[in-house]
């Protein structure tokens, strides 16, 4: 494949992931975002880690650092901090967006429906089950 073409799939790819990843049209709606979290607790929980690491207080965190959390490697050095927007950026296509995640999740192709979760999980940290975990899966760096 000749380099002008390989530039050109390349720039169309992100020019979809780009409208995957387009700004919410409207509120976040909490009860949306908790009947969508449904499908995130196959493998992770607010308060516990399972299969994957606790939501707790993971807007504003440091991906990767949840104690006694195993992650890949990828995740560890990605340097992410999870802000409304990288979360909104990830959400739509976990194993794109982090190759090498061990994330296996295909991703809320909506931004909407990803706007409704990332809410959700604000709303989660203000739980006090979530306020009673230690101070460094709060958003803490």
């Amino acid at each position: 494949m000749s380099v002008r073409i390989l530039g050109f799939a390349t720039a169309v790819a992100m020019t979809a992931f780009a409208a995957h990843a387009a700004a919410p049209t409207r509120q976040p709606d909490l009860e949306k975002g908790k009947a969508l979290y449904e499908e995130c607790k196959a493998c992770h929980s607010p308060t516990e880690n399972v299969v994957g690491p606790r939501h707790c207080g993971v807007v504003g965190r440091h991906a990767g650092t949840v104690p006694d959390f195993h992650y890949s490697d990828v995740m560890k050095n990605s340097k992410i901090v999870w802000t409304d927007d990288k979360l909104q950026e990830f959400l739509t296509s976990p194993i794109s967006y982090l190759s090498g995640t061990n994330m296996g999740f295909a991703g809320f192709f909506d931004a909407n429906e990803r706007a409704d979760v990332i809410a959700y999980l604000h709303k989660v940290s203000e739980d006090p089950s979530c306020a009673a975990l230690a101070p460094e899966t709060m958003g803490a760096h």
